[in-house]
């Protein structure tokens, strides 16, 4: 299983350094277009090679992406831990019912229903 790993690792590496020196060429990242940047008076722009904008767009994209499936499943945890307060008070209950049910009978017996 490792071995898969590391073949899969190394093969993602190619497959990114690829496209990596394919995409070498630099490009002008601008906040605004240029109509509306010259009529506020204000531009933002940033100069950078075309591998680095697609390697932050995917990162982007993947951080978007779990961000909205973490939001999507938090209904989910939140019934799993009640389910799991439910469980354990259930549990304590059962248990305090035992006692008082051994209570009154033989001690032997209620070490024994105890311990499992």
């Amino acid at each position: 299983m490792r071995t898969i790993r590391y073949l899969f690792l190394a093969a993602l590496g190619i497959v990114l350094a690829t496209v990596a020196f394919a995409n070498r060429d630099t490009v002008t990242l601008r906040l605004l277009p240029e109509e509306i940047s010259g009529f506020l008076g204000y531009s933002w722009q940033v100069t950078l090679p075309l591998f680095i904008v697609i390697f932050v767009g995917i990162v982007a994209g993947l951080m978007i992406g779990f961000f909205w499936e973490w939001m999507r499943e938090s209904k989910h945890r939140s019934k799993a831990r009640r389910a799991e307060k439910a469980a354990v008070r259930l549990s304590h209950e059962v248990k305090d019912l035992k006692r008082k049910k051994a209570g009154s009978g033989d001690d032997v017996l209620a070490l024994i229903e105890d311990t499992k």
